[in-house]
């Protein structure tokens, strides 16, 4: 019995979905360069297994905390005795956990059909990749599946390439590149059914696939996606073994080589923000620099994350101003104005390290290094109210509009070659 017992205790571990039971989302609002610090001690502090959603910079911007229930009262406690502001965000995670699941057993699809594909749900990186194949079956003079390497766990990373010649000068765009922000995937997934279908319908949209490529990577860390599909919803990093510790994963967008191992990145295995042993050795980062090198003619880079409602040009690792910065500048205020007449979503941009914090080891940043001029990176909806875990029905209204300012800096690139 005892036998019978230990058997389906680890079958129960195996396959249980980790919970999160009275966890709360606090917003907190610093006053002071010393709450500042303070905030940044706390994310330091060990044992409360914090998840900073947002990180303590400035008092300009709210910072937002996932509390683990066990810890809630050390960090109510630290935060009234030193004066610090904050509101309740979220109650309870796992009720809007238990909430999208529930919405995703309900809305089911017919797999492999692109025309019944269900694009106002979440899915599976399985579906996903079906749904792939859907695509270059429908339109096999416009789209091809790009293997371009295996991730860490031996998965399958795929892009997908609109093409109508060859030797074509090309864009980048890539989703998922942290596997819980589940919305730019979704995104993405929408925005390449939205190329394929515009594609000879939309003059603009054929103009722009007749003079360039486009490559789009919708599952950009898919041993993470999958991850948080059956294990953990919350997590970000890939899921790469850490010689000499027990915690998995290097964050892949403090990776790249720009900047490597400065602020913003941690040295720590068990942090979110781990950049890992060295520049580019997550292979899923090392797999997209070497298609971008030997392709050679990338003029456009854009990253699709979430949240926050930003739109960023570099630098991340430092705060100087780029050579380009105006032009960039520019053209994502043109961007940001074609998203917002959509619906009126506010957007702000500017630098990474201006406008969020600095960060290094981003890819935008090596890319721009790598004479890609026009390296943008999207944090989609929402502001905070939901962070990671913006609900189904807000996929296509954030796809269609982030879709408007896609759009325009595709253009802009094609008409302004360098």
């Amino acid at each position: 019995m005892r036998v019978c017992i230990a058997l389906f205790t680890i079958f129960v571990a195996a396959y249980c979905r980790k919970v999160f039971i009275g966890d709360q989302v606090l917003r907190i609002d610093a006053r002071s360069e010393e709450q500042i610090q303070l905030l940044q001690e706390l994310e330091n502090t060990e044992g409360l297994e914090l998840d900073f959603w947002t990180h303590p910079v400035s008092t300009d911007l709210p910072v937002d905390i996932h509390v683990p229930y066990s810890s809630l009262n050390a960090v109510r406690t630290f935060l009234q005795e030193n004066g610090i502001l904050f509101n309740v965000m979220i109650e309870d995670l796992q009720e809007i956990l238990n909430k999208e699941q529930e919405d995703l057993q309900h809305k089911t699809i017919k797999e492999g059909d692109a025309k019944s594909f269900n694009y106002a749900t979440y899915h599976p990186l399985d579906t996903i990749y079906s749904w792939m194949d859907s695509m270059v079956s429908a339109h096999p003079d416009l789209i091809s599946k790009v293997h371009i390497g295996s991730s860490y766990e031996n998965r399958p990373m795929y892009v997908l390439k609109f093409s109508t010649g060859s030797n074509r000068p090309a864009i980048w765009i890539d989703a998922g590149i942290h596997s819980r922000e589940w919305i730019s995937t979704a995104s993405a997934v929408w925005m390449a059914n939205k190329l394929a279908t515009d594609f000879g319908a939309d003059p603009s949209v054929t103009s722009l696939l007749k003079q360039m490529d486009v490559y789009l990577m919708t599952v950009t860390n898919p041993d993470g996606y999958a991850y948080t599909h059956t294990n953990d919803r919350m997590w970000r990093k890939t899921r790469s073994v850490n010689p000499g510790s027990s915690c998995r994963g290097v964050d892949p967008n403090r990776n790249w080589d720009a900047g490597f191992g400065g602020p913003g990145a941690s040295k720590n295995p068990c942090s979110d923000s781990y950049h890992g042993p060295s520049a580019h050795s997550a292979i899923e980062v090392k797999n997209i620099v070497n298609l971008i090198k030997t392709h050679g003619k990338f003029k456009a880079f854009i990253s699709i994350h979430a949240y926050s409602q930003l739109l960023m040009y570099p630098y991340g690792y430092i705060c100087t101003n780029i050579p380009d910065q105006a032009e960039l500048h520019s053209v994502g205020q043109q961007a940001v104005q074609a998203l917002s007449s959509l619906y009126g979503t506010s957007y702000k941009i500017g630098s990474i390290c201006k406008i969020i914090y600095q960060a290094s080891g981003g890819s935008i940043d090596w890319s721009y290094n790598a004479d890609i001029k026009y390296s943008f990176a999207f944090e989609l909806r929402d502001t905070g109210r939901y962070g990671f875990l913006l609900p189904a029905n807000q996929i296509i209204p954030t796809a269609t509009e982030t879709w408007l300012a896609l759009k325009y800096i595709m253009e802009y690139v094609r008409d302004h070659p360098y």
